[in-house]
């Protein structure tokens, strides 16, 4: 049996459809027949019951599913790993955001499983450069937060955190339950320097020009508010100093944690990470 065969066998049996598994592997429907003919020819089998109701699978057509799937991701990790010696198995990833975050622990352990020999770099970044050096080509992949500009990168979400606004807890608006932007215009906002991403500068600011201190990072914006009162937005869920509190803001959108890679990149390093990174944060939601 060869791979192609197979993969022609599982599109078959995952649609239960000749038309729509030929479309699904970007082929005519004849040769997709004659295909499964043969394989049934050759294991001396018949693996789909076949009537003008559509397909089924038949108990043979049953366990080798399971086991065709098996050998086909068994050889796209051989293909990964070969690619990756060839490599030079390393992986730069570049990170922004909270180290605590369960999902980037679960993404951490799992690429390390799949990958035992990789040398994974890692980058850390500031709030000036929200795709962490990917632009740049100081990253292969990054796992950060959106909004930014988005040309010429594919962008994948992996998980929505609510919006609240950071503020000393002595603030009379700190013993609020909810707040609204308009409720903080007369407030003092963090900037980030000039050059930054205008499309995430403006989603940190609320979507509309503020003046305040420039930083560049998150401890940086904290002690803005600690010392001048500045008004800072975080995402919900995180740890912060004391003196600080925290309220949601119910009129922000949330906050997007992303897997960011260059459009059309084919490292299979990348493509692992993405696909490892997606079944980690869906885990820990």
């Amino acid at each position: 049996m060869e791979l192609r065969t197979l993969r022609y066998f599982v599109a078959v049996a995952e649609e239960l459809h000749f038309g729509r598994a030929a479309a699904r592997l970007h082929m005519s429907q004849p040769p997709l027949s004659r295909a499964i003919r043969q394989l049934e020819a050759e294991l001396g089998a018949q693996l789909f019951a076949r009537s003008p109701g559509g397909v089924g699978l038949t108990p043979v057509g049953t366990v080798l599913l399971d086991e065709a799937r098996a050998l086909l991701d068994h050889a796209d990790r051989v293909r990964e790993r070969v690619s990756a010696a060839a490599r030079g198995a390393t992986i730069t990833v570049g990170i922004l955001g909270d180290g605590t975050d369960p999902g980037a622990t679960r993404l951490a352990a799992a690429y390390r499983r799949r990958h035992p020999d990789v040398d994974i770099r890692i980058r850390d970044t500031d709030l000036t450069d929200p795709t962490c050096g990917l632009r740049a080509g100081l990253v292969d992949v990054a796992l950060t937060r959106a909004p930014f500009d988005e040309t010429a990168l594919t962008v994948r979400a992996l998980r929505t955190d609510p919006v609240g606004v950071v503020l000393r807890a002595d603030d009379p608006l700190a013993r609020r339950d909810r707040l609204r932007s308009a409720d903080l215009d007369d407030r003092s906002w963090f900037q980030f320097p000039p050059g930054t991403d205008p499309v995430w500068q403006s989603f940190w600011n609320g979507g509309r020009p503020r003046s305040g201190p420039v930083v560049r990072a998150v401890h940086e914006c904290l002690q803005a508010v600690l010392w001048n009162g500045t008004v800072g937005l975080a995402p919900l869920g995180h740890d912060l100093p004391a003196g600080l509190a925290v309220v949601r803001l119910v009129d922000m959108p949330p906050s997007r944690v992303v897997v960011v890679w260059n459009e059309g990149d084919a490292n299979p390093l990348v493509r692992s990470f993405v696909e490892i990174a997606t079944t980690a944060y869906r885990r820990s939601g």
